[in-house]
Order: C-alpha cells, then structure tokens, then sequence
C-alpha cells in the first residue's frame, strides 16, 4: 500500500490535533486572507423531536439538540453556524451514563467553552484556528464528563458550529461568495469533482419496517444505508443481523438500478462498531454468501470498535471507517489496517478536519463519501458541498451523500422552511438522487446566504 505522506509516520511533531503531517503543515494552502479579529461570540439551541426512537449502538435517540453559534468580527460582520448534536454516535458511554438532556447538555457547554477560547482572537485561516481551539476543548470535555478517554468526536461534534461560523466569517471577510474558493489549495486534489449527481441515501434503522425498505427502493433510492449490530449479546445480534438481511434481500434483492454495473441494488450495512470480533463478522458475510445477497454488499461501515487495532486486509469486503476516523492520523492509520473507504462528515467532524481526512485517503486511493449525523436541512447543504467534489465511489460512478433527516425529525418540514434555498430543485431528492446544476454550484447550496430563522435566534446578540 502506498503511503505518499512518506514522513507522517516517522515525524514526531503529529500533535493530538493532528496539525502536522510529516513536515507539511496541514493548514498551508489556504488562500491567504487578511487578519480578523473576533470580537463577540454567543450560543443558542433548540431541542428537535424525533418521529420514532431512532436506534443504534444498541442505543436509542429521542430528539436530537440544534446548537448555534454566533461569531462577530471586528468589522462588524457577524456569522452564524450550526450544528446537530449527536451524543449517541460521538460517544455511546457518555449517551449510556447520563441521561438524553444531560449528555446533551454536556456538549453545548463545549461548543460555549470553544467560543470562549475565540473571543479576541485573531485568524487568517481556519483551519489553523480548529487545530489551535480543538485539543483544548477535547481537554475541557473530558473534565466535564469525567471521562478520560472521551472521544475525539466528541469535541469534534461539540465545534461544528463555531467552525462553520469561522468559515463563514472567513468568506466574508476575504469576499468569497463560492464553496470553491473556500478550499484551501493544500486539499483541492481531493475536493475537485463537480459532480452532476450524487446518491441520495437514506436510512434503515433497526426499527424501519422491511416494507418501508421496500417503498423506498420502489421510489427510486437505490444505495441505502442499513444499520446492523442490532442490541444484545454478539450471539443474539448476530442472529438479529442475519435474520434482518435475510429479510432484505427478499424484498428488495431483485430490484434493479441503472447507477450500477450489474443493475442491482449495493447493500450499505452500518455497525457503528458493534461487532466484537472479525469472526463474528465473517460468520455475517458467510450467511450473505449463503442467501445470495454477498455481491451486492457495497460498503460495511465500521463494524469493529476503534480500540480493535487488527489487520483487516483479508475480509472480502470494503470495509469503511467512520467514527474511527476522528482526525487525518487515525483515518491514515485504518488505511494501513486495510479499510478500503472513508466515511466523511463535515457535519459532525468539522469542515476544517474533514478536509484534512479527505485529502490523506485521496493521496492514499481510498475512495470516500459522506455520511449524515441526522443533520438540519442547512447542514445537509454543508455536507452535499463535499459530496459533490469526492470522487466518483466505485462501482457506482457517482458521488454519495446519506441524508435521513426527513426520515426522523418530527418537524422537518418546519426545518426545511429554515433554509433559504428550500425550494430549490438541488435541494430536493428525486428518483434516489439530487441533480445539481449551474446554480446549485453558483450558490453553493445556499450556505453563505443567511437563515432569517437563525438570524432571529441572536435577535439581541448582534
């Protein structure tokens, strides 16, 4: 396998936050901008239902909090970002602890603490600022928590708004109006595509009846994700696990799509780390061979627990990295381990350390796509940015982005309404993709336009 960042093993200056790749400086590249002085910071949140407990992990979610942050220069510009809150997926020990509002209430003090850390600062990239900010708040976390061994993503998730907010900020500042621009030229490589469509990619959880599967399959979404390692014992969840593909693969394993090579559906099978041993997942692709459904397996996402370091080279499946992947160390590191694909998520992970991620497996051939977190329609634009440059994911010829918001928010349509280009055509799926044109790469799925409903949220604060 080839590593061409030949120095990021050997260099010792690899800093927990990652801001060093062999002698590269991973923020060199970005445009150079002027000096902007951080004046005002503030936060804000609401607390979103969900339709249904939305489980995994073995967990169950009940409504998903919407942070806000609030940052304002010296100039007088001021920017929003947002962010939504996913204690269950950045961290299952914290959401397992505590109760929903607790652990929720545990991450909007860091995302307060990181705007702390901002006020009379001064930046010329954001990236360097992340990296500068997101120890420190990682630090902060595992105090409050209690936790030492707090996961990176949890500080991570914590600061998606204040770094969509510093980006903001930086775009206004340096006059840039498309995301293109925004790319700093260090990860440009990785982020060159325009695609003309890309998946849209729903998902299954345990609690999605098959016949729903089935109607989404009829309603043209071809690539689904499908959420395995459901709660028990590794016996009874293997057993769930087989028995539920088994379910599938009867419904939907006939179904045809003009977006593969072999015309059937690719299975998109989603752990989130509940697998204990690779035995146990091998017995699982061995009960796929066993009902025909192995060829179709696209993508398993994250079977194994992080702290699992193991050599998965022989596993005859892409097996792709997601939680693991907190930073460009821990991805290139999955890389050598044998993943074959990186689930990006700049809405969870941030904008800044997702490109970063994205540029070490571009450099290393592995194929990415974004995942969602159950994001905000606005967040799913900040996302769809970064689908639409990866390129194209094998097999499929087109870029992937999952979005299940619709499937889960109680008020979605209400959130819709928070995106001011809601009614645009890019903004809506249809038969399974989202068709992007001129505009949408003109506007940038309408991230640097403000959201009159976020603007009300700090209606004192600016």
């Amino acid at each position: 396998m080839t590593i061409t960042r030949r120095d990021f093993i050997k260099s010792s200056a690899i800093t927990a936050g990652g801001t060093m790749l062999g002698h590269l400086p991973v923020s060199v590249g970005t445009a150079a901008g002027k000096v902007i002085k951080i004046t005002e910071v503030s936060s804000n949140f609401e607390r979103e239902p969900l339709i249904r407990p939305f489980g995994f992990k073995g967990g169950y979610m009940r409504e998903i909090w919407q942070s806000m942050a609030l940052i304002k220069s010296e100039s007088g510009i001021h920017k929003i970002g947002t962010c939504s809150q996913s204690i269950l997926w950045s961290d299952a020990q914290v959401f397992a602890t505590h109760s929903e509002s607790g652990g929720n209430a545990l991450m909007y003090a860091m995302t307060e603490y990181g705007l702390g850390l901002l006020k009379g600062r001064s930046f010329t990239d954001p990236v360097a600022l992340l990296d500068e900010i997101w120890p420190e708040v990682w630090e902060y976390g595992k105090k409050i928590c209690a936790k030492e061994d707090l996961r990176q993503t949890f500080a991570l998730n914590s600061l998606v708004a204040v770094d969509n907010a510093i980006w903001l900020l930086y775009a206004a500042e340096n006059n840039i109006t498309v995301f293109d621009d925004l790319i700093p030229a260090a990860f440009k490589p990785a982020l060159s595509h325009h695609h003309k469509s890309i998946a849209s990619i729903p998902l299954m959880a345990y609690s999605i009846p098959v016949a729903d599967i089935k109607a989404a399959s009829d309603q043209g979404y071809f690539f689904m994700k499908i959420k395995i390692g459901q709660p028990g014992t590794q016996a009874e969840m293997l057993e769930k696990d087989m028995a539920r593909i088994t379910e599938i693969h009867k419904s939907i394993g006939d179904a045809r799509t003009s977006h593969t090579k072999n015309g059937k559906l690719p299975y998109y099978f989603d752990a989130n780390g509940r697998y204990e041993s690779k035995d146990t997942l091998m017995r699982l692709i061995d009960h796929a061979k066993k009902i025909g459904a192995f060829d179709q397996i696209a993508i398993i996402e994250e079977p194994f627990d992080e702290k699992m370091e193991i050599d998965i080279r022989d596993i005859p499946v892409r097996i792709a990295a997601d939680e693991s992947a907190h930073t460009e160390k821990d991805a290139l590191k999955r890389i050598q381990m044998g993943y074959r694909a990186i689930a990006l998520k700049a809405i969870a992970k941030t904008l800044s350390m997702t490109m970063k991620i994205a540029q070490t497996a571009h450099e290393n051939n592995v194929p990415c796509f974004c995942a969602d977190l159950t994001v905000n329609p606005i967040l799913v634009e900040w996302n769809k940015n970064i689908a639409a440059r990866l390129s194209p994911f094998p097999g499929i010829g087109i870029g992937l982005l999952e979005t299940n918001g619709h499937q889960n928010y109680r008020n979605w349509e209400v959130m819709r309404g928070y995106n001011p280009c809601k009614d645009s055509q890019w903004a809506q799926t249809r038969n399974g993709v989202f068709e992007l044109d001129d505009d949408y790469y003109s506007k940038s799925g309408g991230i640097f336009m403000p959201s009159p409903h976020y603007e009300e949220m700090f209606a004192n604060k600016k």
